[in-house]
């Protein structure tokens, strides 16, 4: 391997881009497994008590020594809807939460305003007619 090569591929192998991709992979296979383990654990037996138990998983139709497991493919179907609506719905609340703190540092924040010397002097003024006015 020529030596332009390798720094070549150690430079875009480095860039910020790549490992952020990487580290994204990551993260995004653990959270496979919890959005997985959601659907299989939780949600999908809500749904099957809100339809009364229906498993679709079970369908199969034979055909001579042919069998079709459609109800597994009917399965995986359903499991990618509820993931893919969970995930949206996940989405959704970080985007609301983001737009929501992204929000409140837009806001500005008060100050004080910038008195020049000439409205200072007549601060001054109106708080020493004020005083004069309360000790008659």
């Amino acid at each position: 391997m020529r030596l332009p090569l390798w720094k070549e591929f150690k430079a875009f192998a480095l860039k910020g881009n790549i490992l952020d991709l990487a580290i994204a992979v990551i993260i995004g296979a653990a959270f496979g497994k919890i959005v997985s383990s959601l659907v299989a654990d939780i949600l999908t037996p809500l749904i099957g008590m809100l339809f009364g138990g229906v498993d679709v998983s079970g369908l199969k139709a034979t055909f001579g020594d042919t069998t079709l497991a459609y109800g597994l493919f009917l399965q995986s179907v359903i499991d990618f809807f509820i993931v893919s609506f969970s995930i949206f719905l996940f989405i959704r609340l970080l985007t609301g939460l983001k737009r929501k703190r992204h929000h409140e540092e837009e806001l500005p924040k008060r100050q004080d305003p910038v008195l020049t010397g000439e409205e200072k002097l007549l601060i001054e003024i109106r708080d020493l007619l004020k005083d004069r006015q309360g000790k008659l």
